[in-house]
């Protein structure tokens, strides 16, 4: 078995799948704690349809798509910030396809398309309910730092110098 890793139009059918099965399981964890309820369907379009994933698209970003045996399995999103500072986004691997290695796979190719396009360094935020991916980027040598966005869902923020 093995992976691949390659940048992906973000709107093509493979990355519109991959963020709606993303959105819904973030959306939906989210709302299961919180309010004991899985995502109301119409916000899950609408919330799909805002965040249209264009800010992953060249010059200023990439969308990558891991493949385990041809088969498109996770994603994660890299975008520039500044000059110096890219940020990692969607990190998102089907259920059957973890602890198979595509997680930290996809992980190091962001960063490497985060230097290609000249940072230096990589931003993230992850929610609390969010265990295994906060145990991943530890694992892969991410620090928690200090608040850098205001978003309203982020409540661990990491770093990783790049260089």
């Amino acid at each position: 078995m093995s992976w691949t890793v390659s940048p992906e139009s973000h709107d093509s059918p493979v990355a519109a799948a991959l963020w709606r099965a993303y959105y819904t399981e973030v959306s939906d964890r989210w709302y299961l704690l919180h309010e004991g309820r899985r995502t109301d369907p119409a916000e899950l379009e609408r919330e799909i349809a805002a965040r249209s994933g264009a800010d992953l698209a060249p010059p200023g970003g990439r969308l990558l798509v891991a493949r385990h045996d041809g088969v498109p399995a996770g994603t994660a999103g890299v975008r520039l910030l500044d000059a110096s500072t890219a940020e990692l986004t969607r990190v998102f691997l089907y259920e059957e396809m973890r602890g198979k290695g595509g997680a930290a796979l996809l992980v190091a190719a962001a960063e490497d398309a985060a230097r290609a396009l000249g940072a230096g360094r990589m931003i993230l935020d992850t929610r609390g309910d969010l265990v295994e991916a906060r145990a991943l980027y530890a694992r892969l040598g991410y620090r928690e730092t200090e608040p850098h966005n205001d978003d309203r869902y982020a409540e661990h923020w990491f770093t990783k110098p790049l260089v």
